[in-house]
């Protein structure tokens, strides 16, 4: 079995993951699993009001999850300096996911092994970088199995890049830079 199809079997039995993204290991789960959801959320120990990031393959799959206008569309990513985008959000993207705001955080990833869970699931995937609320994110593979080897149900082999550190964060129709990098 492929590493992305057995970490997508995982995400669709309702389990939480750590994979590589573009600049930092993520903790995932499919975005439309409440129970998964909050799981991810009790391991990372983060506030539910702060809100997620979805991240997928392509625009395709933010299908129901944004809401953009007609004269809106998401930039094709940049693999060295990957942006994630805050946009209206759709009908599927609850509170668990949004937090306290009316958008929602969105990434197309360039990342293979992040790209290829995506399609496998054939769903975006929650992304949130993989360290307790507060704390720095695991930096490699060793650091991520001794943190959260026992917190999540699978941890994909692979490695983060081709970027380094989190993504920036902007606001898609005020152009605003939210988060530097």
């Amino acid at each position: 079995m492929m590493i992305a199809d057995k970490a997508a079997e995982i995400l669709h039995s309702g389990g939480v993951i750590a994979y590589p993204t573009e600049g930092v290991f993520g903790l995932g789960c499919l975005p439309s699993d409440s129970h998964a959801v909050q799981k991810l959320l009790a391991i990372k120990q983060r506030d539910p009001s702060k809100g997620l990031i979805l991240l997928a393959a392509d625009a395709a799959q933010f299908d129901g999850w944004i809401a953009l206008p007609a004269t809106a569309t998401l930039p094709d990513p940049d693999p060295d300096h990957p942006i994630t985008w805050i946009v209206p959000a759709g009908e599927k993207a609850g509170y668990l996911l949004r937090g306290d705001n009316t958008g929602i955080a969105v990434r197309i990833t360039t990342n293979p092994v992040a790209k290829a869970i995506s399609e496998a699931a054939l769903s975006p995937i929650v992304s949130t970088s993989a360290n307790l609320s507060g704390h720095p994110v695991a930096g490699n593979q060793s650091i991520l199995h001794r943190q959260f080897g026992s917190l999540v149900d699978y941890i994909v082999p692979g490695a983060c890049g081709p970027a380094v550190g989190p993504s920036e964060i902007r606001d898609l129709l005020s152009g605003s830079v939210l988060r530097a990098r």
